[in-house]
């Protein structure tokens, strides 16, 4: 019979986890380094010693549980596994935490059966992914991967003026550790799709093979303020409308085929008065391809826009970019392992693309590294309304357990 992982386990610890920083209006919500947050970790490090590993964090706050077991003599790297905790505003409780806490009942199970893998195994608990008080996202997981410096991300200041490395500390949570302390044999990531294909097409596991590039910008449209009333439509230098035919043209661009997405989340007037003229209009651009040709395409054609735009309107445009990620390509080997395990466990699988960005993407940067989805109920996901059912988080789990014993016991 297969080894399967503690399913009262895993589901209630979710919900344990999903209480902390949950207002009594439903609204879930765990910023990084803030108080909520420092709760969060303090549970996951409680069960982290319950587990008996180890405990590491880093100077960025990245937590690691190590299960050094038989393998403590050996020179072996590690097999990890992981995702965050930390939430976006009125979050779901299993976007990031599932994968957490099922990489940690992985250990477990693997710690009670006996077993001893030829490998360390280490369950990671990355800060910041979410990026929603800290930009950019996923600044744990890129600052372990070497892709941004310790003084640089210590030092980035969030959306409330406050700077992480100081927030960090305050939470107790700054670490002694170099990021990268730990070089991965491998990385596997398991979490929920956050879309609704899975759903809709009834299939309960996601071989992931590739994630979508990311380009974030923001922009500033600069035009004249003047009377609502008394300025005709002709002599008006509107930088609203101007950010209004900017976003209408990204929509259009996007839908034109394949793979593309594009996104205004944010929009900010000035003086944002209903009876002036806009002298100023804000607002972030979130372009997704998962082709780097494609997305390099995206950003020319909206270059292209933002001149046409500023010339035809008399406004001046500025742009500022905030993140950019080239798409990932999993690791094929890791891949093809968890469509094996699915298979082996009865379950059907299809291959994926990830259309979110996620901590996988930085590993990759350091080890082979792939990902593993199981459905969103209706597709929904930072939302409180986020679900995927007990059983397909509990098969998830079990493949990833799966994933992990053949990675450990790997001599390559």
């Amino acid at each position: 019979m297969a080894l399967s992982i503690n399913a009262v386990r895993l589901i209630g610890r979710l919900d344990q986890l999903g209480q902390l920083g949950l207002a009594a209006d439903g609204r879930r919500t765990r910023l990084a380094a803030s108080d909520a947050d420092k709760a969060g970790r303090d549970l996951l490090a409680a069960w982290i010693a319950e587990a008996g590993l180890e405990l590491a964090v880093d100077r960025v706050g990245n937590m690691f549980g190590i299960w050094r077991g038989a393998a403590a003599a050996s020179n072996l790297d590690p097999v990890m596994v992981g995702s965050h905790i930390d939430t976006v505003i009125d979050a779901g409780q299993y976007d990031g935490c599932y994968g957490v806490l099922a990489g940690l009942e992985v250990i477990e199970t693997l710690k009670a059966s006996g077993q001893a893998p030829a490998r360390p195994l280490v369950v990671a608990a990355f800060t910041n992914e979410e990026g929603v008080r800290y930009a950019p996202d996923m600044l744990g997981s890129l600052a372990f991967a070497g892709g941004l410096s310790v003084e640089a991300a210590l030092a980035t200041v969030g959306t409330d003026g406050t700077t992480l490395g100081a927030e960090l500390a305050r939470i107790g949570y700054a670490g002694p550790l170099q990021p990268g302390f730990i070089t991965p044999h491998a990385y596997v990531e398991l979490h929920i799709e956050q879309g609704p294909v899975m759903a809709l097409d009834g299939v309960p596991i996601g071989a992931v093979e590739n994630l979508q590039g990311i380009s974030w910008q923001r922009v500033s449209i600069k035009g004249v303020a003047n009377h609502a009333g008394t300025t005709p439509m002709r002599l008006r230098h509107d930088a609203g409308h101007a950010a209004a035919r900017v976003i209408t043209f990204l929509r259009d661009l996007a839908r034109g085929g394949g793979a593309s997405v594009a996104t205004v989340g944010c929009l900010a007037f000035e003086p944002n008065a209903i009876n002036v003229i806009p002298s100023k209009a804000t607002f972030t651009v979130d372009l997704r391809d998962p082709d780097e040709v494609r997305l390099q395409q995206m950003e020319a054609a909206l270059v292209a826009c933002l001149a046409e735009v500023a010339a035809q309107e008399g406004v001046s445009v500025a742009t500022e970019r905030l993140a950019r990620f080239a798409p990932v390509v999993f690791d094929p080997g890791i891949v093809g392992m968890v469509e094996r395990a699915a298979g082996q466990r009865g379950l059907r699988h299809r291959r994926m693309t990830s259309g979110a960005g996620h901590d996988a993407q930085m590993m990759a940067r350091l080890c082979p590294a792939a990902m593993i989805f199981v459905p969103s109920t209706g597709g929904i996901s930072h939302n409180p309304a986020e679900h995927t059912p007990s059983p397909d988080l509990v098969a998830g789990a079990n493949v990833l357990l799966d994933v992990v014993r053949r990675l450990a016991d790997s001599p390559g």
